[in-house]
């Protein structure tokens, strides 16, 4: 009798448990992706390289999978903050650097491909690596960005300008396609040094580059195995997809009052942490 009652305690405990997760599950989803989400219309990021130790770390999900229920949510703050931002800068303002945007995608969209492809095929061990490498050096260009485009952007031919583009293009979007991210850590660099854009136009013009580089990894994964998981994880997209809405939308009124050099490092020293959590993960 009184084994059986432990076990009916014990029961009701787990339960109780399961229900206080339950409960709360959203409530952490809306917030974290609120979070996230203002970096998107604050710096013109997907917030993605952040959300990714929660998916893995805070909601259990495999490190695929997490990838790519990142590049859902992804997409829907990329989209919502290029909304958000387009009444702050103009459209016109954007239309001018449309060969900009065209150079890079040239490169990113096969690079987003090439990603999904290889994401599919490593072990969730090796994926892990790579990750975590990926994230510290995220952190190290973000921390740097400033240092490396104090001075004046490199002064390029017209037809060496675009052949860069292509190879900085298709290395972002494959760095995309692996993690599940918009690329803006590398895109926003890569505008000033090869183009000579100006950084908060720049934040802009990433999210144009990310939109359809992120369209194409979601199509790549959405024809493996392991998209047919996003079913089971669908609350999880929703709240998130949500709580990021609200945080592009109070990041881009955050705009005009962006506080650039020390947001850089703080950004960066959380790569550097994302990627320390990632590494030291348990894989499933």
């Amino acid at each position: 009798m009184h084994g059986s009652s432990n076990s009916q305690i014990e029961e009701q405990a787990t339960q109780q448990t399961t229900i206080l997760s339950l409960k709360t599950k959203p409530v952490v989803a809306f917030g974290s992706g609120a979070a996230v989400g203002i970096l998107g219309g604050l710096i013109g990021l997907g917030g993605a390289e952040f959300r990714l130790p929660l998916l893995v770390g805070l909601f259990r999900l495999s490190v695929l999978l997490s990838v790519v229920v990142n590049l859902l949510i992804s997409l829907v703050t990329v989209t919502f903050s290029l909304l958000f931002r387009l009444p702050l800068q103009g459209g016109m303002l954007w239309i001018v650097h449309w060969q900009v945007v065209v150079n890079l995608l040239l490169g990113s969209l096969v690079g987003s491909a090439v990603g999904a492809r290889l994401a599919g095929k490593a072990t969730a061990q090796r994926l892990k690596g790579v990750i975590a490498l990926l994230l510290a050096f995220l952190g190290a260009l973000l921390i740097g960005h400033e240092w490396l485009f104090a001075q004046h952007p490199l002064t390029l031919a017209p037809l060496l300008r675009l052949t860069l583009g292509i190879v900085a293009g298709f290395g972002i979007g494959l760095v995309s396609s692996l993690l599940g991210v918009a690329g803006g850590e590398l895109l926003i660099p890569t505008l000033p040094l090869i183009f000579g854009v100006e950084i908060k136009l720049a934040g802009s013009l990433s999210l144009l580059v990310s939109l359809p580089t992120i369209l194409m990894g979601v199509w790549r994964y959405s024809r493996q195995l392991v998209f047919a998981q996003v079913r089971t994880q669908l609350h999880l997209v929703v709240w998130m997809g949500l709580g990021s809405i609200l945080g592009a939308y109070l990041g881009s009124r955050l705009l005009p009052y962006a506080p650039g050099l020390f947001l850089q490092i703080f950004l960066g020293l959380i790569l550097f942490v994302s990627a320390y959590r990632i590494w030291h993960s348990q894989v499933h």
